[in-house]
Protein backbone atom coordinates (compact mmCIF):
# COMPACT_ATOMS: atom_id res chain seq x y z
CA UNK A 1 0.00 0.00 0.00
CA UNK A 2 1.40 3.35 -1.03
CA UNK A 3 1.82 6.11 1.59
CA UNK A 4 -0.91 8.55 0.25
CA UNK A 5 -3.28 5.41 0.34
CA UNK A 6 -2.35 4.67 3.87
CA UNK A 7 -3.21 8.32 5.16
CA UNK A 8 -6.31 8.08 3.47
CA UNK A 9 -7.21 4.52 5.17
CA UNK A 10 -6.18 6.49 8.49
CA UNK A 11 -7.79 9.30 7.26
CA UNK A 12 -11.76 7.49 6.89
CA UNK A 13 -10.58 5.33 10.47
CA UNK A 14 -10.25 8.50 12.45
CA UNK A 15 -13.66 9.54 10.45
CA UNK A 16 -15.38 6.66 11.30
CA UNK A 17 -14.81 6.97 14.84
CA UNK A 18 -17.10 10.12 16.29
CA UNK A 19 -15.29 12.20 18.94
CA UNK A 20 -16.72 12.12 21.94
CA UNK A 21 -19.86 14.20 22.95
CA UNK A 22 -19.36 15.89 26.20
CA UNK A 23 -23.19 17.43 26.36
CA UNK A 24 -25.25 16.18 28.58
CA UNK A 25 -28.39 14.79 27.54
CA UNK A 26 -31.74 14.05 29.46
CA UNK A 27 -30.56 9.89 30.22
CA UNK A 28 -27.58 11.41 31.58
CA UNK A 29 -29.03 13.33 34.10
CA UNK A 30 -31.87 10.49 35.24
CA UNK A 31 -29.33 7.54 35.07
CA UNK A 32 -26.96 9.17 37.02
CA UNK A 33 -29.66 10.09 39.80
CA UNK A 34 -30.68 6.19 39.77
CA UNK A 35 -27.28 5.23 40.39
CA UNK A 36 -26.58 8.16 42.83
CA UNK A 37 -29.59 7.24 44.58
CA UNK A 38 -29.20 3.19 44.47
CA UNK A 39 -25.35 3.83 45.74
CA UNK A 40 -26.95 6.56 48.55
CA UNK A 41 -28.51 3.56 49.66
CA UNK A 42 -25.94 1.37 50.27
CA UNK A 43 -23.66 4.34 51.58
CA UNK A 44 -26.56 4.75 54.25
CA UNK A 45 -26.52 0.92 55.00
CA UNK A 46 -22.58 0.73 55.00
CA UNK A 47 -22.71 3.99 57.81
CA UNK A 48 -24.88 2.20 59.66
CA UNK A 49 -23.02 -0.69 60.05
CA UNK A 50 -19.90 0.99 60.22
CA UNK A 51 -18.89 0.03 64.07
CA UNK A 52 -18.34 -3.44 63.66
CA UNK A 53 -17.25 -3.23 60.48
CA UNK A 54 -14.51 -0.87 60.94
CA UNK A 55 -13.66 -2.52 64.82
CA UNK A 56 -11.36 -4.91 63.38
CA UNK A 57 -9.77 -3.06 61.18
CA UNK A 58 -9.46 -0.37 63.85
CA UNK A 59 -7.75 -3.18 66.47
CA UNK A 60 -5.54 -4.58 64.22
CA UNK A 61 -3.58 -0.96 63.21
CA UNK A 62 -5.17 2.26 63.84
CA UNK A 63 -6.23 3.99 60.38
CA UNK A 64 -6.68 1.06 58.75
CA UNK A 65 -10.39 1.62 58.69
CA UNK A 66 -10.16 4.15 55.64
CA UNK A 67 -9.90 1.04 53.45
CA UNK A 68 -13.06 -0.66 53.99
CA UNK A 69 -14.41 3.10 54.40
CA UNK A 70 -13.37 3.54 50.33
CA UNK A 71 -16.93 1.84 49.58
CA UNK A 72 -18.05 5.76 50.13
CA UNK A 73 -16.39 7.17 46.92
CA UNK A 74 -17.63 4.18 44.67
CA UNK A 75 -19.92 6.30 43.65
CA UNK A 76 -17.79 9.02 41.66
CA UNK A 77 -16.59 6.70 40.18
CA UNK A 78 -19.32 4.23 38.91
CA UNK A 79 -20.84 7.42 37.56
CA UNK A 80 -17.79 8.39 35.71
CA UNK A 81 -17.30 5.72 33.76
CA UNK A 82 -21.10 4.91 33.04
CA UNK A 83 -21.72 8.33 31.99
CA UNK A 84 -17.95 9.80 30.37
CA UNK A 85 -18.91 13.58 30.73
CA UNK A 86 -17.29 16.15 32.43
CA UNK A 87 -18.38 16.34 35.94
CA UNK A 88 -20.40 13.29 36.04
CA UNK A 89 -18.15 11.74 38.70
CA UNK A 90 -18.78 14.61 40.82
CA UNK A 91 -22.63 14.58 40.05
CA UNK A 92 -23.50 10.94 41.02
CA UNK A 93 -21.32 11.58 44.07
CA UNK A 94 -22.90 14.24 45.58
CA UNK A 95 -26.44 12.54 44.91
CA UNK A 96 -25.03 9.60 46.75
CA UNK A 97 -23.91 11.49 49.37
CA UNK A 98 -27.15 13.71 49.70
CA UNK A 99 -29.49 11.03 49.73
CA UNK A 100 -27.35 9.21 52.44
CA UNK A 101 -27.57 12.37 54.32
CA UNK A 102 -31.01 12.47 54.26
CA UNK A 103 -32.11 9.10 54.79
CA UNK A 104 -29.87 9.57 58.33
CA UNK A 105 -26.19 9.26 59.21
CA UNK A 106 -24.13 9.99 62.01
CA UNK A 107 -22.07 12.49 60.42
CA UNK A 108 -24.69 14.76 59.32
CA UNK A 109 -24.41 17.43 56.66
CA UNK A 110 -20.93 16.59 56.85
CA UNK A 111 -22.12 13.86 54.82
CA UNK A 112 -22.93 15.98 51.40
CA UNK A 113 -19.03 17.87 52.10
CA UNK A 114 -17.67 14.75 52.29
CA UNK A 115 -19.66 13.32 49.01
CA UNK A 116 -18.15 17.10 47.24
CA UNK A 117 -14.57 16.65 48.06
CA UNK A 118 -14.84 12.49 47.35
CA UNK A 119 -16.52 13.09 43.72
CA UNK A 120 -13.83 15.84 42.92
CA UNK A 121 -11.10 13.59 44.13
CA UNK A 122 -12.08 11.16 41.08
CA UNK A 123 -13.67 13.97 38.77
CA UNK A 124 -9.72 15.59 38.67
CA UNK A 125 -8.03 11.88 37.49
CA UNK A 126 -10.41 12.10 34.80
CA UNK A 127 -10.22 15.27 33.96
CA UNK A 128 -6.35 14.44 33.78
CA UNK A 129 -7.14 12.29 30.74
CA UNK A 130 -9.49 14.78 29.20
CA UNK A 131 -12.42 12.27 29.50
CA UNK A 132 -11.65 9.97 26.89
CA UNK A 133 -9.96 7.07 28.77
CA UNK A 134 -12.00 4.53 30.53
CA UNK A 135 -10.02 1.50 30.78
CA UNK A 136 -9.07 -0.16 34.14
CA UNK A 137 -6.03 1.31 34.75
CA UNK A 138 -7.81 4.53 34.94
CA UNK A 139 -10.48 3.57 36.88
CA UNK A 140 -8.24 2.37 39.61
CA UNK A 141 -6.40 5.65 39.89
CA UNK A 142 -9.64 7.72 40.13
CA UNK A 143 -10.45 5.44 42.99
CA UNK A 144 -7.16 6.28 44.69
CA UNK A 145 -7.18 9.77 43.91
CA UNK A 146 -10.82 9.86 45.52
CA UNK A 147 -9.75 7.69 48.70
CA UNK A 148 -6.92 10.19 48.79
CA UNK A 149 -9.73 13.01 48.90
CA UNK A 150 -11.47 11.25 51.63
CA UNK A 151 -8.35 10.59 53.61
CA UNK A 152 -7.02 14.15 53.56
CA UNK A 153 -10.67 15.46 54.61
CA UNK A 154 -11.29 12.56 57.31
CA UNK A 155 -8.08 13.70 58.92
CA UNK A 156 -8.83 17.68 58.68
CA UNK A 157 -12.44 16.90 60.54
CA UNK A 158 -12.24 14.41 62.43
CA UNK A 159 -9.12 13.25 63.42
CA UNK A 160 -7.34 16.55 63.34
CA UNK A 161 -4.35 16.63 65.97
CA UNK A 162 -3.27 12.62 65.22
CA UNK A 163 0.29 11.50 64.83
CA UNK A 164 2.18 11.46 62.06
CA UNK A 165 1.82 7.46 61.93
CA UNK A 166 -1.63 7.49 61.88
CA UNK A 167 -2.20 9.71 59.33
CA UNK A 168 0.28 8.08 57.31
CA UNK A 169 -1.67 4.59 58.06
CA UNK A 170 -5.10 6.06 57.20
CA UNK A 171 -4.28 7.91 53.94
CA UNK A 172 -2.32 4.93 52.58
CA UNK A 173 -5.20 2.67 53.66
CA UNK A 174 -7.86 5.12 52.02
CA UNK A 175 -5.67 4.98 48.84
CA UNK A 176 -5.13 1.71 48.46
CA UNK A 177 -8.94 0.99 49.62
CA UNK A 178 -10.06 3.41 47.27
CA UNK A 179 -8.42 1.72 44.09
CA UNK A 180 -9.41 -1.47 44.80
CA UNK A 181 -13.05 -1.04 46.04
CA UNK A 182 -13.96 2.24 44.21
CA UNK A 183 -11.47 2.07 41.19
CA UNK A 184 -11.58 -2.33 39.97
CA UNK A 185 -14.70 -2.87 41.84
CA UNK A 186 -16.29 -0.03 40.17
CA UNK A 187 -15.21 -0.75 36.53
CA UNK A 188 -15.92 -4.53 36.88
CA UNK A 189 -19.52 -3.24 37.89
CA UNK A 190 -19.53 -1.06 34.82
CA UNK A 191 -19.04 -3.91 32.48
CA UNK A 192 -21.03 -6.06 34.61
CA UNK A 193 -24.29 -3.88 33.45
CA UNK A 194 -22.88 -3.55 29.88
CA UNK A 195 -22.78 -6.71 29.66
CA UNK A 196 -26.68 -6.92 30.21
CA UNK A 197 -27.31 -4.24 27.86
CA UNK A 198 -28.50 -1.35 30.57
CA UNK A 199 -25.92 0.98 28.96
CA UNK A 200 -26.54 0.55 25.29
CA UNK A 201 -27.34 4.50 24.87
CA UNK A 202 -23.85 4.83 26.69
CA UNK A 203 -20.75 4.98 25.18
CA UNK A 204 -19.89 2.93 27.78
CA UNK A 205 -22.21 -0.09 26.74
CA UNK A 206 -20.85 0.37 23.13
CA UNK A 207 -16.88 0.07 23.78
CA UNK A 208 -17.76 -2.81 26.09
CA UNK A 209 -19.57 -4.75 23.12
CA UNK A 210 -16.56 -3.71 20.83
CA UNK A 211 -13.92 -5.15 23.78
CA UNK A 212 -16.21 -8.78 24.31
Amino acid sequence: MHASESLAAAGETSAARPKPSFRWRVVDIVVGAVVGVAMGIVFWAWGALWGPISAPFEALLPGLQAAPAALWVLAGVLGGLIIRKPGAALYVELVAATVSALIGTQWGPLTIESGLVQGLGAELVFLIFLYRVWNLPVAVLAGAAAGLAMAINDLVLYYAGSSADFAFVYAASAVVGGALIAGALAWFAMRGLASTGALARFAAGRSARLVD
